[in-house]
């Protein structure tokens, strides 16, 4: 690692360690405050964008709390997730002011290091990314640590904070599902604390209680107390990271690694989350809207003219995102034929929508 990154490790590791001390210190995993180096193997590793991953289940009940949170989306400045915040945050607009939100203000946390010409539609925090080569090609590691930047740096109004993410449309008001303390999340079915027990205790020692205390979550959709977040992210980007260095967490967790690693760290930080199924839709498995809250277009969408899913083929009408990687989605996107399900006819029609009203779209 040159001597410039070096530098910029060490004033990292300052700032992350005044606010992270005390929690640290307190655990008997074996974390590591600083930031590790580049992977020697980290040139012959890139992902530019995520892969199509295992589809959730089960969900839980809503709390009735009534208080405003914020919701925040950490992006890169790729034309891939830029357009998705766009759309995004049209939704949001539309939805902020309806009954029964409670949807305050809005952050795109832009982990480029840079402004974008996007500024002035979206509201934007820059945070500074990883130094150079620290992801290891995990290019997800950028999420926590731009996080506490964000946390450390904003003027946040409000006391909770929803993280969303880019792919992510809103299709209700939302209300403050957390109470009590606890954290409202959307439960993976693939996020399994028993099943990796072994793995999880190098960073969840058993003196801090059961395994069963690692929520089966992500750090996205979750709502969370600000105070709360504010404790859990220094600690959430050192464990992704810890996790990132060690071959047998990393071979385990995957791409999910970071995923496990905000699990842990809340339940390090005695947060608990409630599970609440009706969070979040993931077409084309989910095929009623119901009562969800977002729609989730992580997974690719393809149809025969029938109607008929063809997963793992591409249809003869399709919708993947990933189709979108490089270039900027088009406005007016071909509807689905008849019988494709709800929650796939409504996605397009909404991105449709965003496209079509969102200035100088595709510039």
């Amino acid at each position: 690692m040159g001597c410039g990154n070096m530098f910029f490790s060490l004033l990292v590791t300052f700032s992350v360690a005044l606010i992270t001390y005390n929690i640290i210190i307190s655990a008997s995993a074996p974390l590591k405050q600083e930031l590790p180096g580049p992977s020697r193997s980290s040139s012959s590793f890139s992902i530019s964008v995520d892969p199509i991953i295992k589809m959730p289940l089960d969900r839980s009940r809503r709390p009735s709390s009534k208080r405003l949170f914020h919701t925040a989306v950490t992006a890169s400045d790729s034309v891939y997730n830029t357009w998705q915040c766009r759309i995004m945050y049209y939704w949001f607009k539309k939805f902020k002011a309806k009954p029964n939100s409670e949807m305050g203000g809005f952050t795109r946390i832009l982990h480029s290091g840079k402004p974008d010409k996007y500024m002035d539609e979206i509201p934007t925090f820059i945070a500074q990314p990883l130094p150079a080569g620290m992801d290891q090609g995990y290019i997800v590691l950028n999420r926590p640590w731009a996080f506490v930047q964000w946390l450390q740096q904003a003027d946040i109004k409000e006391d909770y904070i929803l993280m969303a993410e880019p792919d992510h449309i809103i299709v209700k008001p939302i209300p403050n599902l957390s109470k009590d303390g606890l954290g409202a999340a959307f439960p993976f079915f693939y996020i399994e604390p028993k099943k990796y027990e072994s793995v999880l205790r190098k960073y969840f020692p058993k003196d801090r209680g059961p395994i069963t205390n690692i929520d089966p979550i992500g750090n996205s959709p979750v709502i969370v107390g600000k105070e709360s977040l504010k404790k859990i992210a220094p600690t959430w980007m050192n464990v992704s990271l810890a996790m990132k260095k060690d071959p047998e967490t990393d071979k385990a967790f995957g791409w999910v690694l970071e995923m496990y690693a905000y699990a842990v760290s809340s339940a390090l930080h005695g947060v608990g989350n409630i599970l609440y199924k009706d969070f979040m839709i993931q077409p084309p498995w989910d095929k009623e809207l119901g009562n969800k809250l977002i729609i989730h277009y992580t997974y690719g969408c393809d149809y025969n003219m029938k109607g008929e899913l063809t997963y793992g083929k591409i249809g003869e009408w399709r919708f993947d995102k990933r189709s979108y990687d490089k270039v900027v989605i088009p406005r007016n996107l071909p509807l689905p034929p008849p019988g494709v399900p709800e929650s796939v006819v409504t996605l397009v029609k909404m991105v449709n929508e965003a496209t079509a009203n969102i200035p100088n779209w595709g510039s």
